[in-house]
């Protein structure tokens, strides 16, 4: 009978450090892209300069191409509405509830406002513990 692969763990049945399970070792790149990559060795300025060629005969391929080089399609966008300063738990609820009626009156998307709702509510846990660190200072200075 064969023996039973361990697969990277250690006697004691925890895993091992590192790529114990074989494969690539990091950082060692796919022999596809290798491969492609000595295929267009040298020949970057040659094919640019096609697909430009094509993309001004009128190619809508080519050109929407060189135009998301040129111009590529932004991931986020700035959101602007009104927000109070937070420096009190209190100001968080404030700030939540701006956040809430702005997505209310159309001013702030669901998704951007459950992305802004994220950054306040890591802002609210560090003014949490600032404060925390603020009121256990005072008490150790007491004694």
């Amino acid at each position: 009978m064969a023996e039973p692969k361990n697969n990277g763990r250690k006697p004691d049945g925890t895993f091992a450090p590192g790529n114990s399970m074989g494969g690539r070792t990091p950082g060692s790149r796919n022999k596809t892209t290798l491969a492609v990559e000595a295929l267009l060795e040298g020949e970057h300025e040659a094919l640019t300069r096609a697909a430009i060629n094509k993309a001004l005969e009128g190619d809508t391929t080519a050109l929407r191409l060189c135009l998301d080089r040129i111009s590529p399609a932004r991931k986020d966008s700035p959101v602007t509405f009104a927000l109070p300063a937070i420096r009190s738990i209190e100001d968080a609820v404030a700030a939540s509830s701006a956040l809430l009626a702005a997505v209310a009156a159309g001013e702030v998307t669901p998704d951007e406002a459950g992305r802004v709702m994220s950054l306040l509510s890591s802002h609210k846990q560090l003014v949490e513990t600032c404060d925390l660190e603020t009121r256990l200072a005072a008490l150790e200075a007491k004694q």
